[in-house]
């Protein structure tokens, strides 16, 4: 999601939940994303993906930014949309993982623990750097 303010343009971005993420920063925020299934068609996953990782309702044209190969080998399909929220109401669903390793302990943690808004400028250092070039692509592409 992005928004036009003074300052330009901002991306909307998540903050991965969980315990090995919690005190990681630079470079660890993502755009809201998550896995196709077998039967869905990857804009329609995109979307639904972004709604149970903040709780907001995807709406509007629909920019294809493409595909990025990410640094462990999983490729990400991208859109972006105009749009806005207040990430004080971001809400999240949750996953089950072993906590701490190899303790044969399940927690349960937020697939992203909270979402800001960041100009562009500011998402570059925030953003994994594998997703980085999404940030090229919108600007091209709503130029």
């Amino acid at each position: 999601m992005y928004r036009h303010r003074n300052s330009g343009i901002e991306v909307f971005l998540v903050h991965p939940g969980g315990p090995i993420w919690a005190k990681k920063d630079l470079g660890a925020w993502s755009i809201p994303k998550g896995e196709l299934a077998a039967d869905e068609k990857p804009l329609e996953a995109a979307k639904r993906e972004f709604r149970e990782e903040t709780g907001f309702e995807p709406e509007g044209d629909f920019i294809d930014l493409g595909e990025v190969k990410q640094a462990g080998g999983k490729m990400v399909a991208a859109w972006a949309f105009e749009g806005d929220c207040d990430p004080v109401h971001l809400r999240s669903g949750t996953f089950r993982m072993e906590w701490p390793p190899h303790s044969h302990r399940q927690i349960e943690a937020p697939e992203v623990d909270r979402g800001c808004w960041y100009s562009v400028l500011d998402a570059r250092t925030k953003l994994l750097a594998g997703q980085r070039v999404f940030l090229d692509r919108l600007l091209a592409r709503i130029a």
